[in-house]
């Protein structure tokens, strides 16, 4: 019996260690990647033109309007990422993005996602995507503006 009561202290010990550092490890993926959106929508603002364009070349409708939206939403959803505000509700539309992006622009590389899986994976939006799938899931953790948000409301709705 000691060595169960061993085995699950031990394993308990792991999870509490994986989940003080799952924050953490959100955290870094917000910085990064919410840097990596925003700086990806700079760039399209940089040369909004070529960027219609070439949605246009790809039969996206209302290129111009599209272009201006991606931009905007890349550049906001990144600060959104960054701080941890409003985390699940941009990552929707983050999401939606990329996978348009996927199928359009990067089409050859997505239909390798089961003959070649390593090419599917070596496609941007990927990474985007499941960066924006992952907040969406998980929420940006403790350090966030979201948590304490959250953590007022509830102090709030407690006190009533």
């Amino acid at each position: 019996m000691a060595i169960i009561r061993s085995i699950t202290s031990f394993y308990e010990w792991i999870i509490t260690i994986g989940n003080f550092f799952q924050h953490l490890f959100l955290l870094a993926i917000r910085l990064y990647w919410g840097w990596a959106f925003h700086l990806a929508g700079c760039q399209k603002f940089d040369d909004i033109e070529k960027v219609a364009g070439f949605f246009a070349s790809m039969g996206i409708p209302l290129p111009e309007l599209n272009a201006y939206l991606v931009a905007t939403l890349e550049c906001v959803g990144g600060w959104c990422l960054i701080f941890g505000f409003a985390s699940r509700i941009i990552s929707i539309p983050l999401a939606i993005t990329m996978t348009v992006a996927l199928f359009t622009a990067h089409a050859v590389g997505a239909a390798e996602i089961l003959s070649d899986p390593p090419r599917f994976l070596i496609e941007l939006p990927v990474s985007y995507l499941l960066t924006s799938l992952a907040v969406f899931v998980f929420g940006p953790g403790w350090i966030s503006i979201d948590f304490l948000m959250e953590s007022l409301i509830i102090k709030r709705s407690k006190s009533r």
